[in-house]
């Protein structure tokens, strides 16, 4: 007798692999999985504008990458003692106006030559809700506790995302011709929303998602939120607030993704790493003893081995640890 429900995720016809590179960008989830592919030696970069939930601020940063698009002085506004930016993260305030300025732009920069190269975008969206200053109508990434009579609050319609994301699908494949996108949604729950609230945001996120699917050669959908909220549908998956999914649903769902995303060749080299991964973990009763010295070596070797026949990821940390 079955007790929970398994569905089939179809495998990508196109697969990624270690030679290629990616980009994570969206909610908090996007950063789950981007990390998670970093620690595995991927070549990852994950919400150069930090985390990021609706689709008009994910168009908007991804815009100003295809453009190269610097921030300004007068982009900045000032709010409980440091600089900000309506765009981005608070992890990007500071104290200093020009320090936040930089550190931005800097990450733009960097995002805008990346893009020129990467194989692999995912963007997960989060919420259709989106905030709007009342001042000059302009929407806001991030509304860094300035207070909500200063927003008025919009659920995007599929109908507007869908027509967004046309045209931004068409501009990032002019300007990179080899760009795979994959799509997710979010299985953060937004209950701040309300909980009938978060159900038809999202609703009109996957109804978006999907006509981008169907429309577009080089698009792909992950079923990230279909694994949470369908598969695995138990909060034991979730963290404490009972909205966020813990580091075993995280865990589950990047086994998914690598499960229909790499080759067999990549995920042989996969398991390489996380071999030494674990290896890492252990803890030795001696550190001097014969044993762990042996036990070392082995895995200086293998990580040898390893960077010889990938010779593109970085494991120089592993190799100074087991050194």
């Amino acid at each position: 007798m079955n007790f929970y429900l398994q569905f089939t995720i179809p495998a990508f016809q196109q697969k990624l692999s270690y030679e290629q590179k990616c980009i994570f960008i969206g909610s908090c989830f996007a950063e789950n999985i981007g990390e998670k592919m970093q620690e595995h030696k991927f070549n990852c970069l994950i919400n150069p504008h930090g985390v990021l939930y609706n689709p008009i601020s994910i168009a908007q940063a991804l815009r100003r990458y295809l453009n190269d698009a610097s921030l300004k002085d007068e982009d900045l506004f000032y709010a409980h003692e440091q600089w900000n930016s309506w765009e981005h993260h608070s992890r990007y305030s500071h104290a200093d106006k020009e320090q936040c300025i930089k550190s931005i732009n800097q990450e733009i920069a960097a995002a805008h030559t990346y893009l020129k190269e990467v194989q692999w975008l995912f963007i997960t969206f989060g919420s259709s809700f989106v905030y709007k200053r009342k001042d000059n109508g302009n929407y806001v990434g991030n509304c860094h506790k300035v207070p909500a009579a200063q927003f008025e609050k919009e659920l995007l319609s599929s109908e507007y995302i869908i027509k967004e994301y046309s045209e931004l699908i068409l501009q990032l494949k002019k300007f990179n011709p080899n760009l795979k996108i994959v799509f997710t949604v979010s299985p953060v729950r937004y209950i701040r929303d309300g909980v009938v609230e978060n159900n038809i945001s999202k609703a009109n996120l996957i109804t978006a998602v999907h006509e981008l699917v169907n429309a577009f050669e080089h698009v792909f959908y992950f079923p990230a939120y279909e694994i949470v909220i369908d598969e695995l549908r138990d909060y034991r998956f979730y963290k404490e607030d009972l909205v966020h999914p813990n580091e075993i649903a995280i865990n589950y769902v990047y086994e998914k993704l690598i499960e229909v995303l790499l080759d067999k060749s990549t995920k042989k080299q996969q398991e390489k790493i996380l071999e030494l991964i674990n290896a890492m973990r252990h803890k030795p009763f001696n550190e001097q003893s014969e044993a762990h010295q042996k036990f070392k070596a082995n895995y200086l070797a293998r990580c040898k081995e390893i960077q010889k026949e990938l010779p593109v990821i970085d494991l120089k940390k592993e190799e100074a640890y087991f050194g």
